[in-house]
């Protein structure tokens, strides 16, 4: 069901200049005191016209509903052959929607997740290899730890028996009641990122040895990738609060979301060992700090709470929990090409996760089932979703 619509609006998302941030899920925020280091426009040269900009204003149009009365769907993998598998965060299940019926078909549930608070069954990723594996992987949080673990899906058994057994190929990343990042993807060179949280302890953020803070990087089975900072490790970029959404872009840039604190949340374009600030700098610092990596973009908290993000047609789409919109980033290569664009305002609720769908199509998956929303009947939802 709809929410009464609200007139899109555009927020000013500074595109000032310093460090980084970090982030929630739209949850009352506590912990360090927000920057007082004022927003400063950016005085670098823009970079030569791309081509292939995307137009300053988009448009979003919702071409339907797949499915409904989802119970606190995080994660969205969609199937090469047709169908999406959703996780559901606090049922520790991971379903099969048909996207043509809306039909849901349970895989299975994965043992030994430990929901609670933004902790539970969270990240879905396909493996590279999905057509010859079938492995499906997932992040979820257990009484230890948060870990990632891979299964084997096979359609061939009965419902709700068709997940494998947990193959976990890396354990150890912190886990909090909040702050636990779960997104994961595999890259254009098929390897596996995550984005983990710092758990509300600040420090872990800036330490190499914790996992806790960063965007993680490994082969399919675990194992810090070729070409990391680190040839033993798999940190990627430090520095983080809570990151919770990946995507690329047409040439290759890893682009993630992140939770602010108080003041700002972020857009960051990540490179291998990287420093994105936290806890040091909640979004843009001061001009002239070559320690950390300024965000691309940033919004107010109440404005965003940014979970998954998606790359198309030019621009990035980020899913907002407290902010309940959906919103567009046209890009100029790795610039802003305009001030970024808010669409559904309020309409379907808390925003948790988006996908591209091929084109000029997103899936976006809603999420007022978590705890922190205000469910209506037919909550949670997947919508299918046409963008400019």
């Amino acid at each position: 069901m709809q929410r009464a619509a609200v007139t899109a609006v555009l927020a000013a998302a500074a595109l000032l200049l310093s460090a980084c941030s970090g982030g929630g899920d739209g949850e009352p925020k506590s912990g360090k005191s927000p920057s007082s280091s004022p927003a400063k426009p950016d005085k670098s040269s823009s970079p030569p016209a791309d081509p292939d900009a995307p137009p300053a204003k988009g448009s979003v149009k919702v071409l339907g509903t797949v499915t409904e009365d989802l119970k606190s769907p995080w994660g969205l993998a969609p199937l090469p052959d047709g169908g999406l598998l959703v996780s559901s965060r606090d049922e520790a299940t991971i379903t099969r929607i048909d996207e043509e019926s809306g039909k849901k078909t349970e895989l299975g549930s994965v043992p030994g997740v430990a929901p609670g608070g933004e902790g539970g069954l969270l990240g879905l990723a396909l493996s590279p290899e999905y057509a010859s594996d079938h492995m499906v992987y997932a992040y979820f949080t257990t009484a230890s730890d948060n870990r990632i673990a891979r299964f084997l899906y096979d359609e061939k058994k009965p419902a709700g028996q068709q997940l494998g057994a947990p193959d976990t190929i890396l354990r150890g990343i912190p886990k909090g009641m909040n702050h636990n990042g779960g997104r994961i993807a595999f890259g254009p060179d098929k390897q596996l990122y995550a984005g983990t949280g710092e758990t509300g302890e600040t420090g872990l953020a800036q330490d190499k040895k914790s996992l806790g803070g960063k965007i993680l990087r490994m082969t399919p089975e675990g194992q810090p990738s070729p070409g990391n900072p680190e040839a033993d490790s798999v940190v990627y970029s430090l520095g983080h609060r809570n990151v919770q959404g990946l995507a690329w872009d047409k040439k290759q840039r890893l682009w993630a979301s992140e939770f602010g604190q108080d003041t700002w949340d972020e857009l960051n374009l990540i490179g291998p060992g990287k420093n994105y600030g936290w806890p040091d700098v909640e979004g843009k610092g001061e001009d002239g700090s070559p320690e950390f990596v300024n965000p691309v973009a940033q919004w107010k908290t109440d404005d965003a709470s940014p979970s998954g993000i998606a790359w198309t047609k030019g621009s990035i789409w980020m899913a907002g929990l407290g902010g309940k919109r959906l919103w567009r980033i046209p890009l100029n290569d790795t610039k802003p090409l305009a001030e970024p664009e808010a669409f559904l305002e309020d309409k379907y609720g808390r925003l948790r996760t988006v996908v591209a769908a091929g084109g000029d199509k997103l899936w976006l998956v809603t999420s007022e089932t978590d705890s922190r929303g205000t469910p209506e009947a037919g909550d949670d939802r997947i919508l299918r979703v046409e963008v400019r």
